[in-house]
Formats: structure tokens, sequence, C-alpha cells
């Protein structure tokens, strides 16, 4: 099988107009960036209103190496044009640290993938350059206000606000600013995170329109004064300049499937300390111009798929008709206990081996998952990614399992056939739709903080309860008081364990989340709490994807996958 760049690269592309007409939207409504990819004006967003189908495809705990949702979803969007659907990918925008380091792009895989990819991997319209100027910006006028008098009374100490680049960098997470003479600025201890952690790729992700947008900004706490008063972006004058640097990176970007169907490329915060799902901006204008829009939350279903609902979905307004859960046999196998994957590294031989049994040990994984897309009141279809290695009696294992709980189920070789291989899939989509949703949120936003921490603790992730560190229970009444009490909360913990443990396999119970640090993203609009120990800067391994690439001669790009 080519590779994934060989078969993207050999794709033919249709002219960005025609994508464009196939979502009612006249060439005046597209601005070019290249001649394959283009960003959709704001004037086109909000011309109809939403009535297509919505789903959001999600999965089991994912080994190191993902276990498909992009790729599931094109070819999930792709499989449903061939049942004759007009279906709309709507997805997060792939960040350059794992591009250039272990995992490699995110515009899916074999024939099931959005082109051209390396456009949507290497900068594509310039959105993830454009929140790093902004965010840095603010960081920057941060530390001018302490230079120039510091008339807010800022306490140095409780800045929160660091700054952000779009690689894997380890030697930034922590360093120390303001070092030369007086004018060189105030010496504080400061960090990096990559842009993909920043709050403003989060409020880009949920803005509903530039005013919202604005208005977010503004609002982001970037520390406290002398007395413990939140100190906002507003406050330092910074918002408005913010705003500018941000009008063009709120229009979502336009591309295509292998296939030629629309796709909807825009934002990309993380999954597991952000929301980890794509803008809802792109949501409208899919939703309004489609039958189907087919979007992915980040990492499992105890991570993006909860904030899609408790997040997004409380945001937009916007109520998801399917949730399909992405499995695949290696995850499961992964999920037993028997086994050990570490990224980078090939896959263990034994792993790949005919055995049912090792698949069927890692079933309490696959349930959790169902379990949770279930107490949402979302109809839930189990798509088994195929790999080549699979075994028959190993998909028969998945299949008799969703069977059992009442769950529609099907075998997906879209990988290896494009969207012939996800027609079974697309069908047994296109039955759940029509079950109906009744949502449910894991609480009621006037809940206190730390019920809403409970609540996500015990009834998404299986804890029996929190242990809150003292620090972290007085941050929370602090917030409180100052009046953030009806945000939704997010948990920042591993995406490789349903626990804030990552070496827990399965679906544990009885254990008891760690909570040792309390966040707040104002702009944003939720508190977030730190379990265990989550880096928002990623390193590069010894062996980064960055060592393959190179441009041939005549200027194609080599080694990216």
């Amino acid at each position: 099988m080519p590779s994934d760049l060989e078969i993207a690269q050999a794709a033919p592309l249709r002219p960005l107009t025609d994508i464009g007409a196939s979502l009612g939207l006249a060439p005046d409504d597209l601005e070019p960036f290249g001649r394959h990819a283009a960003k959709i004006e704001l004037d086109a967003v909000g011309a109809a209103r939403p009535s297509g189908k919505y789903v959001v495809v999600t999965a089991v705990t994912p080994t190191p190496l993902g276990e498909g949702k992009t790729t599931t979803a094109v070819g999930l969007v792709q499989g449903l044009g061939k049942v004759g659907r007009q279906a709309t990918a709507v997805l997060r925008q792939p960040s350059l640290g794992p591009v250039f380091g272990i995992k490699g792009g995110a515009a899916g895989a074999g024939w099931s993938q959005i082109i051209p990819m390396e456009v949507l991997n290497l900068h594509l319209t310039g959105d993830f350059h454009a929140v790093t100027a902004a965010h840095n910006l603010l960081a920057a006028m941060v530390d001018n206000h302490l230079q120039h008098g510091n008339k807010l009374g800022i306490a140095p100490h409780s800045i929160t606000w660091g700054r952000v680049l779009d690689v894997n960098d380890r030697a930034l997470r922590n360093i120390v600013i303001g070092l030369g003479g007086r004018l060189d600025g105030v010496p504080r201890q400061a960090r990096f995170d990559i842009t993909a952690a920043s709050e403003v790729m989060t409020i880009l992700a949920l803005a509903t329109s530039l005013t919202d947008l604005r208005e977010r900004l503004g609002r982001i706490v970037v520390g406290t004064d002398v007395e413990g008063r939140p100190v906002t972006a507003e406050m330092l004058k910074a918002a408005g300049a913010m705003a500018v640097l941000l009008k063009d990176a709120v229009r979502p970007n336009l591309l295509q499937t292998i296939e030629g169907q629309a796709a909807l490329i825009h934002c990309g915060p993380f999954g597991s300390i952000a929301t980890g799902n794509s803008s809802i901006v792109a949501d409208h204008v899919g939703l309004s111009r489609s039958d189907i829009v087919v979007t992915e939350a980040g990492f499992g279903a105890d991570l993006g798929y909860e904030r899609f609902v408790n997040v997004k979905c409380r945001t937009s307004g916007f109520v998801p008709d399917a949730a399909v859960v992405v499995v695949t046999v290696r995850a499961l196998k992964v999920h037993s206990g028997r086994f050990k994957v570490v990224a980078g590294k090939p896959l263990p031989p034994e792993l790949l081996q005919e055995n049912p049994d090792d698949v069927a040990a890692g079933l309490s994984n696959l349930a959790h998952h169902l379990d949770i897309v279930a107490r949402t009141g979302v109809p839930a279809v189990v798509a088994i990614n195929a790999f080549p290695d699979d075994h028959p009696s190993e998909h028969a294992v998945i299949q008799r399992f969703a069977h059992q709980r009442g769950v529609r189920c099907a075998v997906s070789t879209h990988v290896a056939d494009g969207g012939a291989g996800a027609t079974a899939l697309a069908r047994a989509v296109l039955e759940a739709v029509e079950d109906g949703t009744n949502l449910t949120f894991s609480y009621e936003l006037d809940a206190s903080l730390e019920d809403k921490l409970h609540a996500v603790a015990t009834k998404v992730y299986g804890a029996s309860g929190v242990d809150l560190a003292p620090a972290a229970a007085t941050e929370l009444r602090r917030l409180t008081d100052l009046g953030f009490g009806g945000l939704p909360v997010l948990i920042a913990k591993t995406h490789l364990s349903t626990t804030a443990t990552p070496a827990d396999r399965g679906a544990p119970k009885g254990w008891v989340l760690p909570v040792r640090e309390v966040r707040l993203a104002a702009g944003a609009g939720y508190v977030y709490v730190l379990s265990g120990q989550m880096q928002t800067m990623p390193g590069l391994g010894s062996s980064p994807a960055a060592e393959r690439m190179d441009l041939a001669e005549d200027g194609r790009i080599m080694g990216l996958f």
C-alpha cells in the first residue's frame, strides 16, 4: 500500500469553487489561499439556519499511536456520499507539534484523507500563527505593564499567562525572562505552552461571532493584583489588538476529502486540558448547508466527547443525533493489560497474532466509553476501524459484544477502500440518527464547582470520589467568591487511561481522582483542574518525524505522514 502522502499527492483535486458550490457557497463567499484551500466569509456563516444531522466521532481510550478517529470521520463522510447523502467533515486543524514529533499529521490515512494533506498539516491558512501572535501579544503587554510602573498592581508571582509556540520544545517548559539590564524587563519565572494549549485557541473554537470573540478575549484573566482581584486582558487594553490579529482566523477553512466532499477545518484546542473540538462557527456552516455533519472530539469519550457535550453543545445549542465510538482490535488487546505499546516503536509481534481472547479481555474499555455516551442520551454506533493484520474472528468478538448491548456496529475498511469500505458504517449511522436524542449533561451549571468536578469524576470517569488537595479546594472557593462558580468544569488528565494514571488499562473502578491544582479560563468560559502531571509543552522524541522530512528537487514534500 502506498504511503499516505503518496496517495494524497496522486489524488485528483476538484476545483474549490465546486466544493463550495456543494455547500451553496458562491465564489464570492470564498477567499482562496492558494488553489486548494479557502477561507469562508463570515457573512455566509449565518446565512441559513442549522438543520442537518449532527454526528460526533469519539473513541475508546487510545493507544499512544491513536485509533483513527480522524480517518474514520473522513471515511464516514465518504461512505455517506457513496450511499447518496451529502455530508461534510468538520475537523480540527493539526498542530505542528505532533506533525514533527511522533504521531504525525491529522489528515486521515490511506484513501480516507483530507487533501491537500501537506497544506492541511503545514500552516494551512495561518490560523495557528494568528493564535500564537495574539497570545504572545497579551504576554508582552503583561510584562510591558510591569516594566512601566504596574499601575494595576499585578502581583508578578500570580501571573498565569505564559507564552506559546507551535512546536514541541521541552526546553521552554520552565524559563526565566527579563534578564539583562533595567530596560530588558522585570525578571520572573515563566513558561511556554504549545499553541494548541492556549486559551486563545479554545476561545476561537467556542466563539459564535466576531462580537463574541472580542468579548471573550477581554475576559481572559492573566493573574491577580496584590489584593487577589483578577486582572484581565481588557484591563490591560490588549483585547482589541488581539481581536485584530484573529479577525481572519475566526473564519472556517474549506478543503476537501480525497473523494471530493467538503471538509471544514478550523481550530485545534488540546483534548486533554481544553475542549478538544473544532469550532462552533464551522459546525454552523456545515449544519446549515449539509444533510449531515461529521465532526470529531479529541481522544476518548471521557475527554473530548465529555467536553463536546458539557461545554461545546451547551455553548452552541446544537444537539448531536449520533455518536460513533471508534475501536480497533489492537486497542482492545492493549486494554487487556497483556501488551505494552510504545509510541515510535513497532507493535509487539504477539499483539498482531490472531487471539480473540485478548480482544475480549479488553472489552471493559469499550463498555466504559459506550456507557459515557449512553448517559448523555445520544444513540451510539461502534465503528471497528479495521487494519490489514486484523482477523475476522477478532472483529466478531466486538460485533457480538455490541449486539448484546443493543448498539449498532460496523466493520469499516475506509483506510484501504475509501468510501466504499465505509458504506456499512454509513448505513448504521443513518439508522442511528433517526432514533432521537435526549441530550443530558453531566451536571447543571448552578451546581457548585466541587459538585461539577465530582459529577465528571464519578459519572464519566468511573471514579469513586475526588481527593481535593487543600490548595485546590481553597482556589475553588476563591473562584466561586469571585463570581466564576457558574462555569463548567474541565478535568485535565491523561488521555491514555480512563483514570488519572497513564499505565492503567481497561476501565478500573473504585479509584479516587486526585486534584492538585485549579486554574481559570475565564475567556473560554470554564474552570479546569489538573489531575496528575500534565504537560502543556510536549517534547521531541529520540527520533522525531522531522528527521525524515525533506524537499525533492521539484519542490515536492517528502516524509510527511
